[in-house]
């Protein structure tokens, strides 16, 4: 169904309604790198499901799977009502950040536990929502280095174009990591803000 009706006898329209080329342009991108998305179109729709481990053109790490396991990040990409010209919400679900995380810009997380993927970047409308799949599955390697204290912040361009922290996962994590950070009060002011 693309109409809904309100309770004043209203009809909207959904944003695919008006943009019928670019949900097409969507579903044939996102299906054609990320198959294991499925498409729910309640509300604004959505997208969800796990993303690759390494969806990367480079070769991937040889130890990577001993920093974030065998899977990459499950994940919830929704739309708002004023997507193309509004961009995605991309919520992490496993791993789901802890609420501490979402007031540090470090780990690039916003206030509302969805991931912060647009840093050095701006969002026209134009843009592919694979690039920000691609950035949310780089997100999720990022965020095992975070947890184990290989890192302090998040890179600025994120790993999908920036292999500066591929040595890293080239060997297997330290024993004396941790996965357990003390919650560090820093007000939202470590970083440029999301």
């Amino acid at each position: 169904m693309t109409t809904a009706h309100t309770p004043n006898g209203r009809t909207h329209h959904t944003w695919w309604t008006c943009e019928p080329r670019r949900l097409h342009r969507d579903h044939a991108e996102i299906t054609a790198q990320f198959s294991g998305l499925v498409w729910n179109e309640a509300g604004a729709g959505s997208w969800e499901g796990r993303l690759p481990r390494w969806p990367f053109e480079r070769p991937e790490p040889e130890h990577l799977t001993a920093w974030i396991g065998e899977e990459g990040l499950l994940v919830r990409l929704e739309y708002s009502q004023a997507y193309p010209m509004v961009a995605p919400r991309l919520v992490p679900v496993d791993p789901l950040p802890e609420p501490f995380e979402w007031t540090q810009h470090r780990w690039h997380v916003n206030g509302d536990a969805s991931l912060c993927l647009l840093r050095d970047d701006v969002w026209t409308g134009r843009e592919s929502v694979v690039d920000l799949l691609l950035k949310a599955a780089g997100w999720r390697i990022e965020y095992a280095l975070m947890k184990h204290q290989t890192i302090e912040q998040m890179t600025g361009s994120g790993i999908v174009s920036d292999d500066r922290l591929d040595h890293f996962l080239a060997q297997p994590p330290s024993p004396e990591d941790t996965t357990d950070h003390p919650e560090l009060d820093t007000g939202g002011q470590d970083g440029p803000s999301c």
